[in-house]
């Protein structure tokens, strides 16, 4: 098994993929210790390290080729935060960038074979480009890895594009010691996860996706659910299936979600709605994608999430479902970090597929 190490872990949609794919999860790193908890809860073979990045940013924790490969999406907000104007010896001496430099150091220390970044689409034309350019300079320069620099290539991945109900839009940048060709090696990925599973890249609607959801119950709890199609036999896991319980809406918010109809949202209200969402209040297409699942799909008011034909906002479940998370997946903590875990999270069919590619790689 190739042995990885997950920073930035979240909840564990990266590793998720990446397991599903062959991959042994040594050590995973999230300093929000809630959702730590809920990594460690459905990863119970992986070393988790619920700690500031900073704090095992070093030697004492991680040593050479400990691992072959190295995964994880630094928050953006160390990026958006940058300063405008890059300094001399480059953007990392700006500490509100903190958080990519201990992604940055550990690639260091470990020397893997090869690692993924994933981050916000946005990130490539941030300060004009020069921030994107930075990170790929970086990993490029001999001088930072003792002549043995990493070759980098990187591609905007859409959600859709593989078998995901959402219109997700993800850089993925892979580093690897060896020149290679993301689109050679993901062409051969996909031909062989095509053979494994016939209907992986079929594309996907929200109702293929949750339609064999019954209706939210108290506990969340649901138990032995039978896949309609392939998308909920992919995801299926033959037991108990979590995390599927209705946020509870004022009288108002729920007349108002009854007088949108699907692809509508708080433009048919005529009323006055305070959100900075343009599609506030909209109501999904059962027969379309999602939009990019947020940390407010909750909220009637954070976007467009509401049910496609009932008078509420998708369940926890439901939009895990549209990310991808397979049903054995228990998301842990209270409602606000359940929401900001899946909303937050790589989709794990999509992590499988970059696992394939990685190695393919190798």
């Amino acid at each position: 098994m190739i042995k990885t190490i997950d920073l930035f872990a979240g909840c564990g949609g990266f590793s998720c993929g990446f397991e599903k794919a062959g991959y042994e999860i040594t050590t995973a790193v999230e300093y929000d210790k809630a959702i730590a908890k809920s990594y460690a809860l459905n990863h119970k073979k992986t070393i988790m390290l619920a700690e500031d990045i900073g704090n095992v940013d070093n030697d004492k924790v991680f040593s050479l080729h400990c691992a072959e490969v190295i995964i994880g999406g630094p928050p953006c907000q160390g990026f958006s935060m940058a300063g405008a104007r890059i300094r001399k010896n480059g953007f990392l001496d700006d500490p509100r960038n903190y958080l990519f430099k201990h992604y940055f150091n550990i690639v260091k220390i470990i020397r893997p074979k090869a690692f993924v970044i994933e981050n916000v689409k946005g990130i490539q034309t941030l300060k004009n480009g020069a921030i994107f350019k930075e990170i790929i300079k970086l990993f490029s320069d001999p001088n930072n890895f003792d002549g043995q620099p990493y070759h980098i290539q990187y591609k905007l991945m859409k959600a859709k594009e593989y078998g995901i109900p959402q219109a997700r839009e993800r850089m993925v940048i892979v580093g690897a010691q060896k020149d290679f060709n993301f689109e050679q090696l993901l062409e051969k990925a996909k031909s062989k996860i095509d053979k494994q599973f016939p209907d992986f890249f079929k594309p996907v609607t929200v109702w293929q996706a949750i339609s064999n959801l019954p209706e939210p119950t108290a506990d969340g709890l649901v138990k032995n659910i039978k896949p309609d199609n392939a998308y909920q036999e992919f995801l299926n896991n033959n037991g108990t299936t979590f995390n599927h319980v209705s946020s509870h809406h004022s009288a108002t918010a729920t007349a108002r979600m009854a007088r949108v109809g699907i692809d509508e949202n708080f433009t048919v209200l005529h009323e006055q709605i305070h959100s900075v969402h343009s599609g506030s209040y909209g109501r999904l297409n059962p027969q379309g994608i999602a939009p990019t699942i947020t940390t407010r799909f909750d909220t009637p008011s954070g976007g467009k999430f509401i049910h496609p034909y009932a008078n509420r906002t998708i369940t926890p479940r439901e939009a895990a479902r549209i990310q991808s998370f397979p049903d054995s997946f228990e998301f842990s903590g209270n409602k606000t970090i359940i929401c900001r875990q899946i909303g937050n999270a790589v989709p794990p069919k999509l992590a499988f597929v970059i696992a394939n590619m990685v190695k393919e790689l190798l």
